[in-house]
């Protein structure tokens, strides 16, 4: 049944690296992202990363084509560890916006000459330069594996994400594995999480509250 429906998910029923499967069997990707509502920390959607096959990558290798889909919560059948089961066809996927979507920068007027020439079928060197957009809606944050946790915004770096803690459908803490040799990962509680931008997460941690962080055995 729907995620919406079911009975509340345990804490390590979301886990990057699931593979996600269709409703008619076909392992379309696997977990990569999630994106939840950076106040409520509530879970909005999955940003599954496909596979060649399903992408069309395995056809066209050199095209540029987004293999990052994201997936509404409401359209979960079932949610385990290791696998992510949909309600949606691999047809109704496939129809489902990219993550990840891009557009040409606006030419500046070197562009255009070098533009031209490729047309006429010079060799110049020329790459139109690409803008990268993600379907997030104002008010949403990302959230990913390898993702920098930063100390407020004094710059300096706690570590990176390692999982995420989910339970009954919001986001309720993320596994960081801190910078340095030898340490152990830690659990680090929502309400440390400050609003993210596209390359960190923020927490708001006192010299006290590190020392204090709870080590994360699943």
């Amino acid at each position: 049944m729907p995620i919406s429906e079911s009975p509340a998910h345990r804490v390590e029923d979301f886990h990057f690296g699931a593979a996600v499967y269709s409703s008619d069997g076909e392992n379309i990707g696997e977990l990569r992202r999630l994106i939840v509502d950076q106040d409520t920390m509530e879970l909005h959607a999955i940003v599954a990363q496909e596979t060649r096959r399903f992408s069309g990558h395995h056809l066209a290798a050199e095209a540029l084509v987004e293999d990052d889909l994201a997936i509404p919560t409401t359209t979960l059948r079932s949610v385990t560890r290791e696998r992510i089961d949909v309600v949606l066809s691999t047809s109704e996927l496939r129809h489902l916006h990219p993550y990840l979507s891009y557009r040409t920068a606006p030419l500046t007027g070197g562009d255009v000459g070098k533009e031209a020439l490729v047309l006429l079928g010079a060799s110049v060197g020329y790459i139109p330069r690409l803008i990268e957009r993600h379907a997030r809606h104002p008010g949403e944050l990302e959230v990913r594996p390898g993702e920098n946790v930063m100390l407020g915004r004094t710059g300096r770096r706690l570590g990176t994400v390692r999982d995420v803690l989910v339970d009954a459908g919001e986001l309720i803490g993320i596994v960081m594995h801190p910078d340095g040799f030898f340490k152990e990962d830690v659990v680090l509680q929502v309400r440390f999480l400050d609003r993210s931008d596209d390359l960190a997460l923020f927490a708001h941690l006192t010299e006290e509250d590190l020392k204090h962080l709870e080590p994360f055995h699943p």
